[in-house]
């Protein structure tokens, strides 16, 4: 990719239990319109979740976050969000919810590489 991209990004945040508002970040979601760009990188350390909820569900957590990892790529998995395009796609995975899966509201800028900043952002939001 040549020249600069303008993208938009979230960060990706478990909350064991929602009526505490208490949460760890996860992960990073990274979207450029313009490229048709749209990838996510996801960590869940178990330790952390673990310490605000004991009883979190790992298990069910794993299949959410695998649910949101499908439908980003666009796996078509039975879900009609995984058939939308990559922007629409950006939309539905940030819009503003009250669950377990919860993202950041979106941030902008602009990168040379989509691949790379979306790399810097997960080691700066979650490692």
């Amino acid at each position: 990719m040549q020249g600069k991209h303008l993208y938009e990004y979230a960060v990706i945040r478990v909350v064991p239990r929602v009526e505490r508002e208490e949460f760890v970040n996860v992960g990073v979601i990274l979207c450029s319109k313009k490229e048709n760009f749209l990838e996510s990188r996801i960590q869940l350390e178990e330790g952390k979740l673990l310490a605000l909820d004991p009883e979190v569900d790992l298990e069910l957590l794993c299949d959410y976050l695998d649910s949101f990892t499908k439908i980003c790529e666009g796996t078509k998995s039975g879900s009609p969000i995984a058939e939308m395009d990559p922007a629409s796609r950006f939309r539905w995975l940030t819009a503003l919810r009250s669950s377990m899966i919860q993202t950041s509201r979106p941030h902008g800028g602009l990168t040379g590489d989509l691949k790379k900043t979306l790399e810097e952002l997960f080691a700066q939001f979650v490692s």
